[in-house]
C-alpha cells in the first residue's frame, strides 16, 4: 500500500518544528539562569567529566516497505535486536564460578552532577528541555523520512503513468 504523505503529516511536522525550537528555546533560557544563579564559571565547559559517556542514543529502524523511523532509547536498556542471538548460547549449570567485579558494572552518571551536588532548579530544567528536544528532534526525523518517502513513491507512480500514457498521437 502506498501513503503518500498527507497534509496531517505536514501539520504535525510543523507543530513538532515549533514545539523543538520552543524546548531549545526553554532550555538555553533555563541555562542562562542557572548561570546567573551558580555563577558563570560555575556552569561551563570546564565542569564538563573528562570522559562523557552517552545517556542516549538515536536508533535508526527501517520498514520491509515503508521509510525509515527513529527512536531515541537509552544506552544501558537492551532492545530485543541485541538480547537475541548473544543470549542464545548454553550455560553451564554448576561449573566455576567467576567473581563479580564491582567496578565492571557502570552505572552512567548524571551530567548534572558535574556541577554540584545542589544544582539549582533551572539546570534540572534546562535538562529535562533538551532532553524533550532530543524525543521531538527524533520524531520530526521520522516524520520528514516518512514525507519524503511518501513523495519518491508519488513520482515513481506519475513515472510510470507517463511511460503508460505517451499521450496525444
Amino acid at each position: 500500500m502506498i501513503r503518500c504523505a498527507k497534509t496531517s503529516d505536514l501539520e504535525e511536522l510543523e507543530a513538532k518544528r515549533a514545539a523543538l525550537n520552543a524546548r531549545v528555546e526553554e532550555g538555553w533560557l533555563s541555562l542562562a539562569k542557572a548561570r546567573y544563579a551558580m555563577g558563570a564559571k560555575s556552569v561551563g565547559p570546564l565542569q564538563y567529566a573528562s570522559r562523557m559517556e552517552p545517556q542516549v542514543c538515536v536508533r535508526a529502524s527501517e520498514a520491509q516497505d515503508g521509510p525509515q523511523t527513529f527512536r531515541v532509547i537509552k544506552v544501558d536498556a537492551q532492545t530485543p535486536e541485541e538480547v537475541g542471538p548473544s543470549e542464545a548460547s548454553l550455560r553451564r549449570r554448576k561449573g566455576p564460578t567467576k567473581p563479580k567485579e564491582l567496578g565492571s558494572a557502570v552505572v552512567p552518571q548524571d551530567p548534572l552532577n558535574w556541577f554540584g551536588i545542589l544544582v539549582p532548579h533551572s539546570l534540572r530544567q534546562a535538562q529535562a528541555s533538551f532532553r524533550d528536544g532530543l524525543q521531538l528532534a527524533a520524531d520530526i526525523a521520522t516524520l520528514q523520512t516518512r514525507i519524503n518517502w511518501g513523495q519518491s513513491q508519488l513520482r515513481g507512480l506519475q513515472k510510470k503513468l507517463k511511460e503508460l500514457d505517451p499521450g496525444p498521437a
